[in-house]
């Protein structure tokens, strides 16, 4: 016995002293997380406490996002000593992965004294703020029965509330407005998965009574001055006339009237509201608390949504800033929705009550004034004439147009002008190769002295029958050479008259062949025009000879060069899916005697022609067309 002695008295005093430097580590952590003044401080005495209070922890860290970006990084570690956490990083990574709490048993080392029938435990669990998980604590816990470590997972899940509270103090403002933002678009985004209205709003109640913790969530939209409740949480069917729907949708009504959120009882030093029907509210659902926010598209309030918690909880504030920021942003969706779910006759009245508020209502003294200019300028345009013309495509043409054809087959040889130069009558245009017909010449010119000859010589031995042979053939040859002469004069081609070429160009085809009557220019004259006006056939009717208008070319739109109708041709033709009259009209004298805008002229040239008729209103003059059209259209579908 007294060689045991010593050894159990050892034993016993290390573990005296093991517990005394436990205890004093847990008292100094306690006062390290009342005086913390870092992130790190606050993790490292959070993290003792916690080991305490769940016991048998043998290793510990926690993890937290970094601010400012996507990365997470340890901040705290228990115990302090260095050691390989490589096993507590693999179950703390898939925590921060799947967002839920993980408890596993830990793989057994190879170490002869681990017993495989009472392994160690790794648990890990997330650490969330506003939905988002921002962080994880693991730990490694000694073997314990299976129900002592479901309560060590529930002091981890209830102890990271602290977390929590030290993430929402030091987080930044601007990042709490995204997160919460992001938070109330990812509950509204329900409205837009749902096809019909009466499923996005069931769809949007139930998922805003799973996420923000409350009992009932209720939507009600606003028709003319009463509220109907059209979604429930988790009840696709609700009986409309129940009592309580009645009491949801006067509390929806107090807080429209207001045009302010309703929180009963309130929690923010907001200013004071009516809450009357928020209070009878509770007291025929026997709930705890109830808020409701009004649902705004633009300045038109379309709806409510009212929240209810479970009697002995209230709405915290950054769950009021949360539903508040969905109601902004649920409502215009809503309204969208409604619209267009409304049928053709109703939509249609409800836009000409809004316009007659607007006329008559109060407020609104941009959209008055601006109704009333457009009135005045109806008045105006009703009783103001103003002259009627009819516009059409115009083309400038010579009255008279010269076609300047081959008068055999050949080969050009020259051609010094082409299209759009200015010619003399008299002035070569073109050159044929002429090789051909100077030898045929040459050829007839001697076989006519051969028979001049032949008819000499019969006259002198007084052979008269020979000499009238010979004379015939003579007669023969001269006609031939006569014609020669002729195509060998016509070879050259020559202006008919002083103009203007219009049409042709053979400078580019020198030695080509030419076949006889092949039109190879035109020539216009220059000081003698014609107008060609292509008027559509729904004003045909309008047009009259002896009608006077102005013509303005593309290359000149700042002349006006007047005309008058000379003739119009009964015949239309079709041109790009319209049916169009040619009228003809002639310059005035005026015209063509100026030496500025006159002298520009040129056949071949582009515009808009405008025929004027007479004075007409000018209501009449910018809607005939359609009333034509209508009266056609209604024509062919009477009976």
């Amino acid at each position: 016995m007294s060689s045991v002695t010593p050894e159990i008295h050892e034993t016993f005093g290390q573990g005296r002293v093991a517990d005394l430097a436990s205890r004093r580590t847990y008292e100094q952590a306690w006062r390290q997380f009342a005086q913390q003044q870092s992130t790190e401080e606050f993790c490292s005495s959070w993290l003792v406490i916690q080991s305490h209070t769940i016991g048998g922890v043998s290793d510990g860290v926690v993890v937290l996002l970094k601010p400012g970006t996507n990365a997470f990084a340890p901040v705290a570690f228990f115990p302090d000593t260095p050691r390989d956490r490589s096993h507590l990083a693999k179950i703390s990574e898939r925590a921060l992965q799947t967002g839920r709490g993980v408890l596993e048993p830990r793989e057994q080392p190879d170490d002869a004294d681990a017993d495989p029938e009472r392994p160690r435990y790794q648990l890990a669990y997330p650490v969330r703020l506003d939905g988002e998980v921002r962080g994880v604590v693991g730990l490694e816990l000694d073997w314990r029965p299976e129900t002592q470590v479901q309560t060590a997972m529930r002091e981890l899940q209830w102890g990271s509330s602290w977390l929590e509270v030290l993430l929402r103090r030091h987080a930044d403002p601007k990042e709490t407005e995204t997160l919460r933002l992001k938070l109330a678009l990812d509950l509204v985004s329900t409205l837009l998965e749902q096809p019909t209205l009466k499923e996005s709003t069931a769809a949007l109640t139930t998922e805003l009574a799973a996420r923000l913790g409350c009992d009932r969530v209720s939507l009600g939209l606003l028709k003319g001055r009463r509220v109907t409740v059209t979604g429930v949480s988790h009840s696709p069917m609700f009986e409309k006339r129940a009592n309580l729907m009645r009491a949801i949708e006067r509390a929806m009504e107090e807080a429209i009237d207001q045009e302010e959120a309703v929180v009963h009882p309130p929690v923010r030093d907001d200013r004071p509201v009516v809450a009357r029907a928020h209070a009878a509210l509770l007291l025929e659902s026997e709930a705890g608390s109830a808020a409701t926010f009004p649902l705004v598209h633009g300045e038109q309030v379309v709806g409510a949504l009212t929240f209810e918690r479970a009697a002995g909880h209230q709405f915290e504030v950054p769950t009021l800033e949360i539903c508040e920021a969905v109601a902004s942003v649920a409502g215009p969706i809503v309204e969208l929705k409604q619209d267009n779910e409304t049928s053709l006759p109703v939509h249609a009245g409800q836009s000409v009550k809004g316009l007659w508020d607007r006329l008559f209502g109060p407020g609104h003294p941009g959209f008055k004034l601006g109704a009333i200019g457009v009135l005045a300028l109806a008045a105006v345009f009703a009783f103001a004439e103003g002259e009627f013309r009819v516009g059409a495509d115009s083309m400038v043409e010579g009255v008279v147009q010269r076609a300047v054809s081959a008068p055999i087959d050949g080969f050009v040889m020259a051609a010094p002008l082409r299209a759009g130069d200015t010619v003399r009558e008299g002035q070569v245009i073109a050159r044929l190769d002429d090789r051909d017909l100077r030898l045929e010449r040459a050829k007839l010119r001697s076989q006519r002295e051969q028979f001049s000859k032949q008819y000499r010589e019969a006259m002198g031995m007084r052979e008269r029958a020979q000499a009238q042979i010979v004379s015939a053939q003579i007669a023969q040859a001269e006609a031939q050479l006569a014609l020669v002469e002729e195509q060998l004069a016509r070879a050259t081609l020559v202006a008919p008259f002083d103009g203007l070429i219009v049409r042709g160009d053979l400078s580019q085809s020198l030695g080509s062949p030419v076949e006889r009557g092949q039109v190879l220019f035109e020539v216009a004259p220059l000081e003698d025009y014609r107008v060609v006006l292509q008027v559509d056939e729904r004003d045909i009717a309008y047009v009259e000879t002896g009608q006077h208008g102005e013509l303005t070319v593309t290359s000149m739109p700042g002349a006006r060069f007047p005309f008058r109708i000379e003739r119009i041709t009964p015949v239309n033709m079709a041109k790009d899916g319209q049916n169009l009259f040619r009228v003809e009209a002639v310059l005035e004298e005026a015209v063509l005697e100026d030496a500025g805008t006159g002298a520009h002229l040129r056949p071949g040239m582009e515009g808009v022609g405008k025929i004027s008729i007479d004075e007409r209103k000018l209501v009449w003059i910018w809607t005939h067309g359609l009333t034509d059209w209508v009266r056609l259209w209604l024509w062919s579908w009477m009976p």
